[in-house]
C-alpha cells in the first residue's frame, strides 16, 4: 500500500495574480444570485401599498431576454394619503412621486371612485402579461370612461415597470466586481495560484 499525500498551496483572493483574480471571478459570478436574491419583494409590496395598491404576488423574469420584465396581482383603490405617504417613504424617487401624482389626479376625475383588480395572464412575467380590470362610478360617461381607465392601466404598469428596474439594479449591483469580491472575502475564499477555488 502507498499513501500519496499532494500539498497544494492555497491563497486568499487579495494574494492572487491579476490573471487568477480574473477567473476566481468569473468562477463566481453569481455567487450572489444563486439562491432567492429578490428577498425584498416586501419593500416594493409596502410601497404599493403606500399608493393603494394591495399586491398578492409578484412574478419577474430577467436579465436578458426580449420577454422580461416584472408584473404582480393585486387590487387598487384610493388612498387618501398617497403622495405624502410616498414621498416620505422616498423622497428622491422620482418616478414614485410621478406614478402616485398621476394616480391621484386621475382619482380626482372620478371622485376618488376608481378601483381596479390586476391578474397575471400567460406564459411571461412582463407588464403586458396582465388583465387589468378598471372599475369607477356610474356617473363616469363611455368616453370619459375609457380615457381614464386607459390612464389608470398605464400607470398600473408604470409600477410594474419600476419594480422591475429596482430588481435589475439589484442583480446588477449583486453581479458586479465589487459585490462578488466582497462576498468572497466575507467568507474566507481560499483559491488556488490560478484562481480556481479551493
Amino acid at each position: 500500500m502507498r499513501i500519496d499525500i499532494k500539498k497544494t498551496k492555497v491563497y486568499p483572493f487579495a494574494e492572487l495574480t491579476d490573471d487568477a483574480k480574473q477567473t476566481a471571478l468569473e468562477q463566481l459570478a453569481d455567487i450572489n444570485v444563486d439562491h432567492e436574491w429578490w428577498y425584498d419583494f416586501e419593500d416594493k409590496k409596502e410601497v404599493a401599498k403606500l399608493m393603494g395598491i394591495d399586491i398578492d404576488n409578484i412574478y419577474f423574469s430577467g436579465f436578458s431576454s426580449q420577454g422580461d420584465g416584472a408584473c404582480f396581482e393585486g387590487n387598487y383603490a384610493y388612498n387618501k394619503n398617497s403622495v405624502k405617504l410616498v414621498m416620505d417613504y422616498a423622497p428622491l424617487d422620482t418616478e414614485l412621486h410621478r406614478i402616485v401624482k398621476a394616480l391621484q389626479a386621475v382619482q380626482k376625475t372620478a371622485f376618488y371612485g376608481i378601483t381596479a383588480s390586476v391578474n397575471q395572464s400567460g406564459h411571461y412575467s412582463h407588464k403586458y402579461c396582465t388583465d387589468i380590470s378598471v372599475d369607477m362610478p356610474e356617473s363616469i360617461g363611455q368616453e370619459k370612461f375609457t380615457e381614464i381607465e386607459d390612464t389608470v392601466v398605464e400607470l398600473l404598469r408604470d409600477y410594474m415597470d419600476w419594480i422591475y428596474k429596482q430588481l435589475q439594479t439589484g442583480y446588477e449591483y449583486l453581479t458586479g466586481e465589487e459585490a462578488i469580491i466582497e462576498t468572497i472575502e466575507a467568507n474566507d475564499y481560499e483559491f488556488t495560484a490560478d484562481g480556481k477555488l479551493y
